[in-house]
């Protein structure tokens, strides 16, 4: 990985206004996005970018390649978790085990929406395919994490609620509306698409600031409590997201040629979910403490990603 290129990511507006969302928190500001307007921009994001990737997989060749990445993605989802299960299971438990698994086999949206501004400021395309990947990847893992729950909590008392759990994990907001958004932009033709343009491709990195902005603040607000916890939840953070990165960066050479799929992939399978598993473990699992894995998710393995480890996968899949 080059200097420069390192340089250029850290120079990234995006990153900079994270970095100013955990300045405000750590300078006790009161500087705030009302909770209605993140809301809001989060699903605008979600919206745009399933929009756009839909459209572009209405042109796409579904050719064996293509295949073979999809089928890559749901297995990182599944192989994942159940890596971070056992490597975690006696020193965090079973309960926070089997959550912090499932965060980290799941996906975090926002991490997939900078790494595809990131390739954009590179001028490579992102094909409508990689967003049906980030998409399906979202339940297997809150399915593997629960079941593997079910299975080393076997004879207790307390039963986790499964069928609501893996009901919420396809029901889940986020993840009905970037289906739905992916299916709506395969509809439309080009006519249509290019009507609503200016909303989905004109505006989206203003909003992306901002959302990182926010995700900034409440990063910095999560932080403090979390590093009190010990070493052992931050290390992990720190070191899982870039050694599957940096594997999955690797492997992939093996299925695709492409360097958009392959650090997409890479992405997709170093980030961690803050957003749909902490919904459906509050549901299956209140035993497992959000304050653990939600700050590993949110307050450490999202910044490592935008800052140290977007611009590595690219350099390892030779963008």
């Amino acid at each position: 990985m080059s200097i420069d290129l390192l340089l250029e990511n850290l120079s990234n507006p995006a990153l900079l206004f994270f970095v100013l969302g955990i300045l405000a928190v750590c300078v006790k500001s009161d500087l705030e996005i009302p909770p209605n307007s993140s809301k809001f921009i989060s699903m605008y994001l979600l919206f745009a970018i399933g929009f756009k990737g839909g459209h572009e997989l209405r042109h796409q060749d579904f050719t064996p390649e293509v295949m073979a990445t999809i089928a890559f993605g749901l297995s990182t989802a599944v192989l994942i978790p159940v890596l971070t299960f056992f490597l975690l299971r006696k020193k965090m438990g079973v309960y926070n085990a089997g959550a912090i698994a499932a965060a980290y086999g799941s996906v975090s949206a926002v991490t997939f929406v900078t790494a595809v501004n990131y390739l954009e400021v590179h001028g490579l395309p992102m094909h409508g395919h990689m967003v049906a990947v980030m998409a399906m990847m979202e339940s297997p893992a809150i399915i593997v994490g629960l079941l593997l729950i079910s299975i080393f909590t076997r004879g207790e008392k307390e039963k986790i609620s499964k069928r609501h759990a893996i009901r919420h994990s396809f029901t889940n907001g986020s993840v009905l509306l970037i289906l739905g958004s992916l299916l709506i932009g395969f509809i439309a033709n080009d006519s249509q698409a290019d009507g609503i343009k200016p909303f989905t491709n004109d505006i989206f990195k203003g909003f992306l600031v901002i959302f990182l902005l926010d995700m900034g603040i409440v990063s910095g607000r999560n932080l403090k409590g979390f590093i009190s916890r010990g070493f052992s939840p931050l290390v992990f953070a720190i070191i899982m997201p870039l050694v599957m990165g940096t594997i999955i960066s690797y492997l992939t050479g093996g299925i695709t040629s492409d360097p958009s799929d392959r650090f997409i992939l890479a992405v997709l399978g170093a980030s961690a979910s803050y957003i749909a598993v902490p919904a459906a473990m509050k549901i299956a699992v209140p035993r497992a403490n959000p304050g653990i894995y939600l700050p590993m998710a949110l307050a450490v393995t999202f910044p490592i990603n935008i800052t140290l480890g977007l611009p590595i996968y690219f350099a390892l899949v030779g963008g």
